[in-house]
């Protein structure tokens, strides 16, 4: 059951950084953002705020931010059809009604002339109950579409993602990945924070119950100064000597709340990646201040960047295993094991995740954010677009090509997992 949770708050996490970073950029560009998903599929839970129906969808694939424009706008209101409608205070139309219109008593029966709700922002029609000519009805940029008893706001040129500038559609497709980074970068914070970042003090850390160090009676805190009369500068020092002495007497020279003193300590001989080596059971020391910790978020989030891209590099040079790569089944897995070694370890792990998500997402593969940069890139050197039909079909392809890389990764995560 903790497996389970953890999963999907991680999940939940990653995608909804993700997806924030998409919604926050397209909202300042002014684009209207119709709904802010976590995952695909039949929607199971929905709520809808402002202009934005914020939904959770069944399937753990991802998730996604619907903004007008994106796909093909509404319906077309042709002339000759009859609509209700209705105004707001200032007599302009606050709602369409498509169908459906006896359920509406109020709205006023037009046959429509001309309509056009995304420039113009009118409809021309004769209106039924009035023996007069053609009228011109004005539209809210807020109105609404009601068919089928659905509400759908209209969205204006101005609020469509294909009206804004390059930079600005650019920034609201890079801004997902680039919350994954952001999420990474705090969560290294907090776990320094907390935990406190290692330094290269020539100081003793936590000591171990049962290790030689404590029965020879070090503690936490103990300045070395030298050990067998070898002058100590750094933690580095200290941990050669006491793994080049298994079994060997070392006097440490200390300094103990400004005492000096020595203390005999033998280490104890243990093999390690088939080498012998000593230990004495003390720990590194740790410094817990917030410029240590910025300083360590930056250092784990660029480390575990180039850590991604080495392997990404090994798929390049062909040194590559389907084994490799990991799906939701394969990372459920991963996080039990994370998650019994306790809560900083699967902190880390989730940062390590929100990174990979942000590189993979950056690839110039299409349906992918990095796909999309990739047509914008173009798009700036031919200095106009590539037409919509031709860039959606590419990523409708890329996108049914990675959903069957997920099938495969899926269906090979559970043969190694489940049917060993």
């Amino acid at each position: 059951m903790t497996t389970v949770i953890a999963f999907i708050v991680i999940f939940g996490a990653l995608v909804f950084f993700h997806e924030l970073g998409h919604f926050v950029f397209a909202k300042r560009a002014g684009i209207l953002c119709r709904e802010f998903a976590i995952g695909f599929g039949p929607k199971v839970f929905s709520h809808k705020k402002g202009e934005t129906t914020y939904t959770i969808r069944l399937l753990p694939i991802g998730g996604f931010v619907r903004m007008a424009g994106e796909d093909p706008e509404m319906v077309e209101i042709k002339p000759g059809y009859r609509i209700g409608l209705l105004f707001d205070k200032a007599d302009k139309v606050n709602k369409i009604i498509l169908n459906n219109k006896e359920k509406f008593p109020n709205c006023r029966i037009v046959e429509v002339e001309y309509a056009d709700i995304e420039r113009d922002l009118v409809i021309k029609g004769y209106p039924e109950d009035e023996e007069e000519s053609l009228k011109t009805f004005l539209i809210d940029p807020q109105a609404v579409l009601v068919e089928n008893g659905i509400e759908s706001q209209i969205a204006p040129i101005d609020r469509q993602f294909g009206s804004k500038t390059l930079a600005q559609r650019a920034m609201a497709i890079f801004a997902g990945p680039m919350m994954n980074f952001v999420l990474a970068f705090v969560v290294f914070i907090v776990i320094a924070l907390l935990q406190g970042v290692q330094t290269n003090d020539p100081k003793l850390g936590e000591i171990t119950p049962d290790g030689a160090a404590k029965a020879a009676g070090l503690q936490k805190g103990d300045v070395v100064q030298s050990i067998n009369g070898s002058e100590i500068s750094s933690w580095s020092d200290v941990v050669e000597i006491i793994r080049k002495n298994p079994n060997q007497k070392l006097n440490f020279s200390i300094n103990r709340d400004g005492k000096d003193k020595t203390i005999t300590v033998t280490p104890i001989e243990k093999t390690v990646d088939g080498q012998k080596t000593g230990l004495i059971g003390v720990y590194s020391p740790v410094e817990k201040s917030p410029v240590q910790a910025i300083s360590s978020g930056f250092t784990e989030t660029y480390f575990w960047t180039k850590q991604i891209f080495v392997m990404l590099g090994k798929l390049v040079t062909g040194q590559f295993s389907i084994n490799m790569l990991s799906g939701p089944v394969g990372i459920y897995v991963s996080t039990d094991t994370v998650a019994k070694s306790g809560i900083y370890y699967l902190m880390k792990w989730a940062a390590i995740l929100s990174i990979n998500l942000g590189i993979m997402n950056l690839l110039p593969i299409p349906a992918l954010d990095g796909g999309r940069l990739m047509f914008f890139a173009v798009e700036a050197v031919r200095g106009k677009p590539i037409d919509r039909q031709k860039e959606g079909m590419v990523h409708f392809i890329g996108f049914a090509l990675l959903m069957l890389l997920m099938l495969v990764v899926t269906w090979n995560d559970i043969q190694r997992f489940f049917l060993k």
